[in-house]
């Protein structure tokens, strides 16, 4: 959960959200050595009279300044390249539910179960219990087990939407006439905001996303109870 004045992320709650933290760290790092070079010549020019016209044509310094970024480039891609990997399509889900996002508000499909759909509205602040969150809150959460792969098919009914749930590493475009896919795997029971990340319209801001993750037990209660209701 989000809180005011944070600066980094939120805390991880899926091991690509870990991946994803860990990347952001180490191109971080890269960003940081290079800033610190540039402002040491930047400095050292402007603070000294000083100069050598030998450098002016030295085929050392630009091998030097040519080859360097390259590899820097490189450090930098290949671990994001291996995460989109990771992010890719799941090939064995144990678990596949549908989002679709309607103006304004979301709709979940669980396939595996026989007859369990619901929509998710926004809770209105004068219906807050003490103790929830304004404008995150909603009616009926998308409800997940611990530690199973989980696949979200999301599309859209009318407008651009996006489902987006920043704390399971998880952010994809609901559109209309396109099925697209978003898989992750909750590493610890807990509830997860999120908010739709696209402007499709004037309440844009008050259809958001909860994903409560449960123990599988009480997963199949869950899901039987919602069944039979």
């Amino acid at each position: 959960m989000a809180h005011p004045l944070q600066l980094g992320f939120q805390d991880a709650a899926s091991p690509i959200m870990e991946e994803l933290l860990h990347f952001h760290d180490h191109a971080l790092m890269a960003v940081f050595l290079i800033s610190a070079l540039v402002l040491y010549i930047i400095t050292t020019l402007m603070s000294t009279k000083l100069s050598n016209t030998n450098t002016i044509d030295a085929q050392e310094i630009e091998m030097v300044w040519t080859i360097m970024p390259a590899i820097i480039l490189i450090v930098i891609a290949l671990p994001s390249l291996r995460i989109l990997y990771l992010m890719d399509e799941m090939s064995n889900p144990d678990i596949t539910v549908k989002a679709i996002g309607h103006q304004w508000y979301w709709s979940y499909e669980y396939s595996d179960f026989a007859n369990l759909s619901f929509d998710s509205y926004m809770v209105p602040t004068k219906d807050l219990l003490p103790g929830q969150f304004r404008l995150l809150e909603v009616d009926n959460r998308m409800v997940t087990p611990v530690g199973m792969a989980t696949r979200t098919l999301i599309t859209a009914d009318d407008v651009l939407h996006s489902w987006a749930v920043p704390s399971l590493g998880v952010k994809t475009d609901a559109i209309p006439g396109r099925l697209s896919e978003a898989s992750f795997l909750v590493s610890r029971p807990g509830v997860y905001y999120g908010q739709c990340s696209e402007i499709c319209g004037a309440n844009h801001s008050f259809m958001p996303i909860v994903v409560e993750s449960l123990p599988i037990k009480e997963f199949l209660d869950w899901s039987s109870a919602s069944e039979t209701a």
